[in-house]
């Protein structure tokens, strides 16, 4: 996690099984549009940080996916096909306690405290990232966090006296989402056995890991090279 709140303990205290709460949550602190580090923002009393997406008594696995608009100057860089074919991957009971599936809008209170994904209750949310696909540092990013972008394609780039550029691809983002973000908040919503927050977040990274980038890279690795042949 970059950076995260201490709101997972008030969501809980206020929403019945409400699931842990935030991931990849970027600085706060402007550089451009937006940048992101490891600070922690403690806020006090409870406010919902999302649209709420009351659970249905039965669950038969067969989520929905909502798409909001993303704001100006961002956009979704997954689509509703894309996030079932991914899912579709995983075994159903996987499934079966997830609901809805949110393509967030980026709001001006959103942007001073933005985020790649979050769990809450039985909904995942992803949110969008600037258009140009290139995201802004104030300040170095932590080994974590350079090691993980560059896991799934992430270009950095310093840029003097002391901001940073991540840039993504269009595939590179893409793969960034599809199999870290959305993988890992649904590790968040499984994850029934712990309750604080480093060992939620341990398991979730490991989830992430173990279904998300070492299935999809290396079944990659190991598809075989098609060879062209020409005619003679």
């Amino acid at each position: 996690m970059h950076h995260r709140t201490n709101l997972r303990k008030n969501i809980r205290q206020a929403v019945p099984n409400a699931g842990s709460f935030a991931r990849k949550f970027r600085h706060n602190s402007a550089l451009s549009q937006r940048a992101r580090g490891n600070g922690r923002n403690e806020r006090g009393a409870f406010s919902p940080p999302e649209d709420w997406y009351e659970p249905r008594e039965t669950n038969d696995g067969n989520y929905r996916v909502v798409v909001q608009k993303p704001g100006d100057g961002y956009r979704h860089v997954v689509t509703e096909p894309e996030i079932r074919e991914r899912l579709a991957q995983l075994p159903a009971y996987m499934l079966e306690s997830l609901e809805v599936v949110q393509l967030s809008r980026i709001t001006r209170k959103k942007q001073s405290f933005p985020c790649y994904g979050m769990q809450w209750g039985s909904t995942l949310y992803l949110y969008p990232i600037e258009s140009s696909l290139t995201e802004f540092y104030a300040r170095s990013p932590s080994p974590a966090q350079y090691n993980e972008a560059r896991m799934y394609g992430g270009q950095w780039r310093e840029v003097p006296p002391c901001s940073w550029q991540l840039t993504w691809s269009e595939a590179t983002v893409k793969d960034f989402y599809l199999n870290n973000i959305l993988i890992h908040e649904l590790g968040h919503l499984l994850d029934q056995r712990n309750s604080s927050y480093t060992d939620r977040e341990r398991y979730a990274e490991w989830f992430a890991i173990e279904h998300g980038y070492r299935k999809t890279h290396e079944t990659r690795a190991n598809r075989p090279v098609q060879r062209r042949h020409h005619s003679g």
